[in-house]
C-alpha cells in the first residue's frame, strides 16, 4: 500500500494509474500483491524494521535513519527528524548494523555538516515497495528508488536558496575504523567506510560507493567523517543522483550502478523495483480476508523477502570469507547475510518456496563460504562469521532450501561440509564433542570459543542441526550418515528430567542442576543454560520428535496439559519469560503446532488464529518483537496459509487453517498448490473436514509430496471445534525417532587412601568454592562420595578437585571448586594408583604419608609415595 502517513495516495495521475490499488472484489484473487504492502509495520516497538527502497535480496536497502536511530532498520516511526538516507539495512535484528553511508539533502548555509538533520512529518511521507518519498521541514522532496546494488534519488529543492548534500560517510551506528570520500571531477564522489562489529563480534565489513550527479557542483568541502557538496538549481530545482555500491571496489560500485541504472530514468526504475516485487510476490495468489489482513500477509511476505542479500557485483565479483576477491559463476550471485538462529525456522523454508532460483544460490554462497572461511554461515554478516546466537543452523538451513525446492547447488559439496561440521572440533559447534562422549552438553564444562552459552538451548539446537542433517544426508541417498545423526539428534533425552517433566541443566556427572525445578513455575530463568528463553518454552523445541517428547512427558494428556500452560499467553515480552510462549521469538514458534502431535489440532487453529488477531497488526506497531530478517513475518506468512513447516531438514507440513477464502501458491517446480475456504472468516478457524485432491484427507499434516507436485486442498471452516478431526494416532505428523548417545556409566563411590581406613574428603561437607580436600576416616557420607568423569575430572557435591589458583609447584594445595575446564580439574590415573595433573606432572599426595584427620592435600612430584596411592570407585 503506498501511503503518506498511513492512508494517502500519490497525487499525479500517471502515477496513480501505475501503482494504486485496484478496486476488486473482496473475494477476488489479488492482482497487483505490491500495492499491498506497507512498508512501515514493523517500523515502532521491537520489529526494527525500515520503510526505504529495495528490491527482493538486494544488496542496496536506501532508507531513512532517524533520530533515534534503531538497531538494524534505523528508523523509528515516532521520530520526527531524519540523519541521514543511509544506503545498507539489516531489517529487524536485535543489534545495530549496516545504515551505511546516509545522504542528507540541506539547503542555506552548511554549518556542522556531521551533526545536520532534517526535521519531517508523516503527513509528507509516502513509501511502497521500491519507493520511498518524504517532505523535509527544510522544503525539500527527497525521493528513492533501488535496483539490486545501486539507486537513483531524485531531489526537489525549494527555489530561491542554495541547495547542498551532505554525504556523512563516517555516521555510522557502528563503530567506524576508517573511511574515505573523493571527488571526481564537478560531479561524482566515491569512497568507502569501513564499520567493526555486530552485537559482541567485532568484524571489520568495508562498504564502497561511487554517487554521480546530474547537476555540476558549484562548491564542497570535506569535514571529519564526510563531504558536502553545492548545486546551481536556478534553472531547474530538481537534482538527481545515481548511486552504486560494492564490497569490493570503488571501481566496482561505478560498474553496479552504470550497468543497472545507466540513464537518468527515475520513474523507469521505480517501475522495475515495483515489477520485481510483484513477480515475487504475486507467487502467492490470496483472496478473501479483511483489508487490514490482506495488507499484513502480503507486508509479512514483503518482509521475509529482504535477506539474505546480493553480495557480489555486476560482473561476479565478491569479497570472500577468506578476504580474497573471488567470481560468482556466470548468471548466478553471490548471498551475504544469514541470520540462521532466526532464520530455519521459517524463513528459509518459504524463500525456498517463493524464490527457488535466489535460493539455491543462496545454498551455494554459504558452500563457498566454508570453502574459503573454514565453517558454513551461522550468524554471518558480509564476508565474516559473527558468530551470534547458538546452535549449528546452517544444517537446517540448506536442508530446508533442498526440501523447499531450492536445489540448483552443489548438493554433494553441501553434505560434506555439514558432516564435517557436525563431527569435527570447530569454531560452529562449540563442545559438539560432548554430544558424542556424554550424549549432551555439561553445565559445567568448557566449550571453547565462539560466543558460546546457554547449554541447553545450544543442545537442542545442535539436536535439530543433526536432524536436519541426517534428513538431507537421506534425500541424498546417505543412508550411513542418515541413521548416525537421526541417532544422536535423539540425545534431547538425556537433558529430559522425568522428574520434572522439563529439559533442564545438568552437571558432567550426570546430576540435576540443583535448585533448578522451581524456575518454570516461578517465572526464574537460568541466563547460563537458556538463550532468550527458559526451560518451559525451551522443553517444547524438540520439533522433529514431538510424539518421543510427549511419550517422555508421560503421553498426549501430559504433553497437551504442557503446551496449554505455556501457550495461556503469547507475549512479545522476553520479561515474561518463564510464566507464558514468547510469540515474538523464535524459541516459541513451534510451539502452537505441536497440538498436531497429540490428537488435537482444533487447538492449533484455535491458538494460532488468537496470536494472528493479538499480536499481528496493520500499524507501525504491527511486530510483536525483532522481525529477525524475515524470520517472524515468515511465520505469519505460513500461519495465515494455514501451514507450517515444523520439522527442520524436512517439508512436512503441520495443518491449521486458512485465514484467506483462497490462495494459489506457486511451487518451485512449476506446479500449484491450491488452498480453498470459502467458509474462512476471523471468528471460524476450526477445520470441519478436508479434502486433498478430491478425496477426504483427515490427518493434521500435509505430505511432502505436495511441495513437488502441487495439489488442491478443500477446507469446511466453522466457528466452533470438531475435536475429531485428524485426532486419531495415525493422524498425527510424522515424528522420527532413534538411539540416544548412552550415557556414560561412570564410577561412583570413594577415593581410598592406600593408608587403610582413610579417604579423600570434603571439609564440612561444603560444596563452596575454595573448601579443602582433606584425609579422613572413611564414613560414606556424600562428601566422601566421588564420581570419576570421562572429561578427566573427579568430581564430588557436583564440583571439581581442583589445584588451588592453577599451580604448579611442589605442596600447592587442592580444593574443591567449580568445574569449569581448566587444565587445573584434569586427573589422569597411572596403573599403580596415582592421580596425576597433567597440567603440573605432578601427583596428587596426602604430605608425609601422614593418618591425622583433616590433612590437608596437596600435588608434589610423583614418587609412588605411600600418600599417593589411590583406590578410585569401580
Amino acid at each position: 500500500m503506498i501511503r503518506a502517513g498511513w492512508r494517502s495516495h500519490l497525487t499525479t495521475v500517471l502515477l496513480i494509474a501505475a501503482f494504486a490499488v485496484p478496486g476488486v472484489p473482496a473475494n477476488a484473487a489479488v492482482i497487483d500483491p505490491a500495492a499491498l504492502v506497507d512498508t512501515f509495520v514493523g517500523t515502532t516497538g521491537d520489529g526494527h524494521d525500515f520503510p526505504g527502497a529495495d528490491t527482493p535480496f538486494g544488496m542496496m536497502q536506501w532508507s531513512p535513519d532517524t533520530s533515534s536511530r534503531p538497531k538494524g532498520g534505523g528508523y523509528e516511526y515516532n521520530d520526527s527528524t531524519i540523519r541521514g538516507f543511509s544506503l545498507t539495512h539489516v531489517a529487524g535484528p536485535g543489534c545495530v548494523a549496516a545504515d551505511d553511508v546516509p545522504f542528507l539533502p540541506t539547503t542555506g548555509t552548511i554549518s556542522n555538516p556531521g551533526s545536520a538533520t532534517a526535521s519531517f512529518t508523516h503527513a509528507k511521507e509516502s513509501a511502497s515497495p521500491g519507493y520511498y518519498s518524504v517532505g523535509l521541514g527544510s522544503g525539500v522532496t527527497a525521493e528513492l528508488t533501488t535496483a539490486t546494488r545501486s539507486g537513483i534519488g531524485r531531489f526537489t529543492y525549494p527555489a530561491g536558496t542554495p541547495a547542498n548534500m551532505i554525504i556523512k560517510v563516517g555516521d555510522n551506528p557502528s563503530p567506524v575504523s576508517a573511511s574515505s570520500v573523493t571527488v571526481v571531477g564537478n560531479d561524482t564522489i566515491t569512497g568507502s567506510v569501513t564499520g567493526v562489529g555486530f552485537c559482541e563480534a567485532n568484524n571489520p565489513f568495508t562498504l564502497y560507493f561511487s554517487a554521480t550527479f546530474d547537476h555540476p557542483f558549484t562548491a564542497s568541502g570535506s569535514y571529519n567523517g564526510g563531504e558536502y557538496v553545492t548545486f546551481d538549481t536556478s534553472a531547474g530545482s530538481v537534482v538527481q543522483a545515481r548511486v552504486g555500491i560494492s564490497y569490493v571496489s570503488a571501481a566496482n560500485a561505478r560498474s553496479n550502478v552504470d550497468l543497472e541504472i545507466p540513464g537518468w530514468g527515475f520513474d523507469t526504475t521505480r517501475a522495475s523495483a515495483y515489477q520485481a516485487w510483484n513477480a515475487r510476490l504475486g507467487r502467492i495468489k490470496i483472496a478473501g480476508g479483511t483489508s487490514g489482513q490482506q495488507h499484513v500477509f502480503y507486508t509479512a511476505l514483503y518482509h521475509s523477502l529482504l535477506h539474505p542479500n546480493v553480495f557480489s557485483d555486476v560482473n561476479g565479483q565478491y569479497l570472500g570469507f577468506d578476504n580474497a576477491v573471488h567470481t560468482t559463476a556466470a548468471g548466478h550471485s553471490h548471498y551475504a547475510n544469514y541470520s540462521g538462529w532466526d532464520i530455519y525456522r521459517t524463513q528459509a523454508q518459504l524463500s525456498a518456496l517463493i524464490a527457488p532460483d535466489a535460493a539455491s544460490d543462496m545454498a551455494q554462497s554459504m558452500v563457498d563460504d566454508y570453502r574459503q572461511g573454514g565453517t558454513l554461515p551461522k550468524w554471518a554478516m558480509n564476508n565474516a562469521e559473527t558468530y551470534i546466537m547458538v546452535g549449528d543452523p546452517a544444517d537446517a538451513v540448506l536442508a530446508d532450501y533442498y526440501a523447499f525446492g531450492a536445489r540448483d547447488f552443489d548438493t554433494s559439496g553441501a553434505l560434506a561440509a555439514m558432516v564435517h561440521q557436525a563431527t569435527a572440533t570447530n569454531n560452529a559447534r562449540p563442545g559438539g564433542a560432548y554430544l558424542d562422549s556424554f550424549g549432551y552438553l555439561p553445565t559445567d564444562s568448557p566449550y571453547g570459543c565462539c560466543h558460546y552459552y546457554a547449554g541447553v538451548s545450544s543442545q537442542l539446537e545442535y539436536d535439530t542441526a543433526d536432524f536436519a542433517l541426517s534428513a538431507y544426508a537421506a534425500a541424498l541417498g546417505d543412508t550411513a550418515d542418515a541413521a548416525k545423526f537421526r541417532d544422536r539428534a535423539q540425545n534431547w533425552r538425556n537433558i529430559f528430567n522425568p522428574s520434572s517433566g522439563y529439559l533442564q541443566p545438568r552437571h558432567s556427572n550426570g546430576r540435576w542442576m540443583t535448585g533448578f525445578l522451581a524456575a518454570p513455575i516461578s517465572g526464574g530463568t537460568n541466563s547460563n543454560d537458556f538463550a532468550e528463553g527458559d526451560s518451559l518454552i525451551y522443553t517444547g523445541m524438540v520439533p522433529f520428535n514431538i510424539a518421543g517428547l510427549a511419550a517422555a512427558k508421560g503421553g498426549n494428556a501430559a504433553m497437551a496439559k504442557y503446551l496449554d500452560g505455556v501457550l495461556s499467553g503469547y507475549t512479545g515480552l522476553l520479561s515474561l519469560a518463564g510464566l507464558q510462549s514468547n510469540m515474538g521469538n523464535e524459541p516459541s514458534f513451534e510451539l502452537p503446532w505441536e497440538y498436531d502431535y497429540i490428537g488435537q489440532p482444533y487447538r492449533t487453529q484455535q491458538v494460532v488464529r488468537q496470536i494472528q488477531d493479538q499480536l499481528w497488526t496493520d500499524t507501525p506497531g504491527g511486530l510483536a518483537g525483532n522481525d529477525d530478517l524475515g524470520a517472524m513475518s515468515a511465520w505469519y506468512v505460513w500461519s495465515a496459509l494455514g501451514l507450517y513447516p515444523e520439522t527442520p531438514g524436512t517439508a512436512d507440513l503441520a495443518l491449521g487453517s486458512p485465514l484467506f477464502t483462497s490462495a494459489a501458491i506457486t511451487l518451485p517446480g512449476g506446479h500449484t498448490l491450491t488452498i480453498n475456504a470459502p467458509q474462512a472468516a476471523d471468528n471460524a478457524p476450526y477445520v470441519q473436514s478436508l479434502a486433498l485432491n478430491g478425496s477426504a484427507w483427515n490427518n493434521a499434516y500435509l505430505p511432502a509430496s505436495v511441495i513437488s507436485a502441487g495439489g488442491t486442498l478443500d477446507h469446511t471452516l466453522g466457528t466452533s471445534a470438531n475435536t475429531s478431526w485428524a485426532s486419531a494416532p495415525s493422524a498425527a505428523p510424522p515424528s522420527y525417532d532413534g538411539t540416544a548417545t548412552p550415557f556414560p556409566a561412570e564410577p561412583i563411590g570413594a577415593v581410598t587412601s592406600s593408608l587403610a581406613g582413610n579417604c579423600i574428603d570434603v571439609a564440612n561437607a561444603s560444596n563452596a568454592n575454595g573448601t579443602a580436600v582433606q584425609l579422613y576416616p572413611c564414613n560414606g557420607s556424600n562428601a566422601q562420595t566421588w564420581t570419576v568423569v570421562p572429561d578427566g575430572t573427579v568430581q564430588a557435591l557436583t564440583k571439581c578437585l581442583d589445584v588451588t589458583k592453577g599451580g604448579t609447584a611442589n605442596g600447592t594445595q587442592v580444593q574443591l571448586y567449580v568445574c569449569n575446564g581448566t587444565a587445573s580439574q584434569q586427573w589422569q590415573s597411572t596403573s599403580d594408583g596415582q592421580l596425576v595433573n597433567p597440567q603440573s606432572g605432578r601427583c596428587l599426595t596426602d604430605p608425609g604419608n601422614s593418618t591425622t584427620a583433616k590433612t590437608r592435600l596437596e600435588i608434589d612430584d610423583c614418587q609412588r609415595a605411600t600418600g599417593q596411592l589411590w583406590g578410585l570407585p569401580h
